[in-house]
């Protein structure tokens, strides 16, 4: 965690890490969403996740994500941990946590933000099934790497 608001992690996460480094006097509202491992999706029986990542361009992203948000809403402040390695069901995979003047502006933002995670990042996770093992490339569950990861060179530091 060290003095990170956004950062990339193997261990599993606190979500205080993510809160404490957004409260503060002027802001009246912090929202916080936490993503866990769950148990079925469409229909399969999930027995852990493994996330995978290009950790030095996904904290660059994160802090990206973060500054988007300071430009949307007025007075807000963010931190986004997201962790890697094996899950098993019910661990936390990722925290947002949003701070703003007034609650409206901070469930929007952490919103905006957790859909911007799955647009942007390059996280990868696999899916350990019960009836086998799919790899589902970007967040948003539309590209399959079914023989391997997408290569560091492939990607780009815009």
């Amino acid at each position: 965690m060290l003095d990170k608001k956004f950062w990339i992690t193997k261990e599993p996460i606190n979500p205080n890490d993510c809160i404490k480094k957004v409260v503060r006097n002027e802001a009246g509202a912090v929202n916080t969403f936490i993503g866990t491992v769950r148990e079925y999706t469409d229909g399969k029986r999930t027995l852990f996740l493994e996330y995978q990542a290009y950790v030095p361009m996904a904290e660059k992203k994160l802090v990206q994500i973060g500054k988007e948000i300071e430009e949307k809403w007025e007075d807000a402040d963010t931190s986004i941990v997201h962790r890697i390695g094996r899950l098993e069901l019910t661990d936390i995979a990722v925290v947002i946590a949003v701070s703003t003047p007034h609650r409206t502006d901070a469930f929007e933002a952490s919103r905006y933000a957790i859909e911007r995670i799955k647009e942007l990042v390059p996280i990868w996770k696999k899916e350990h099934w019960e009836d086998g093992t799919k790899w589902l490339g970007d967040q948003q569950e539309k590209t399959s790497y079914a023989a391997n990861n997408p290569l560091k060179e492939g990607m780009r530091d815009d």
